[in-house]
């Protein structure tokens, strides 16, 4: 994995390309592109707070399930976030020839 400048980091924004929480077959919302990452991240830490915060609560109010729900669809939004902020800073491996377009045996 590729060092990223510290500096560079503040002007990475998310991509876009993470969906999440899909009906039945195709997701209903997407990752928002052009989001700061250090503000998609905090974002990110609150959702998940949050959940934390209600997944404690479901472990106690035995008569609802509506905590466990919450919990659930905020840890959904939190890693998509992070999932999105991760494709950002993860290089993508330099692309090699196919089988296809490397030269035939005889030629080398």
């Amino acid at each position: 994995m590729t060092k990223i400048d510290a500096s560079a980091i503040s002007e990475l924004k998310t991509i876009g390309f993470t969906p999440l929480i899909y009906c039945p077959d195709q997701a209903l919302f997407n990752v928002r592109a052009g989001v700061p990452i250090v503000d998609a991240l905090s974002q990110a830490s609150d959702l998940l707070f949050l959940a934390k915060s209600f997944t404690e609560d479901a472990a106690y109010a035995k008569d609802t399930d509506r905590h466990a729900w919450a919990a659930h669809y905020l840890t959904a939004m939190g890693k998509a976030v992070i999932d999105d902020v991760v494709k950002v800073l993860t290089s993508r491996p330099e692309r090699t020839k196919t089988e296809s377009e490397e030269e035939p045996p005889e030629s080398k």
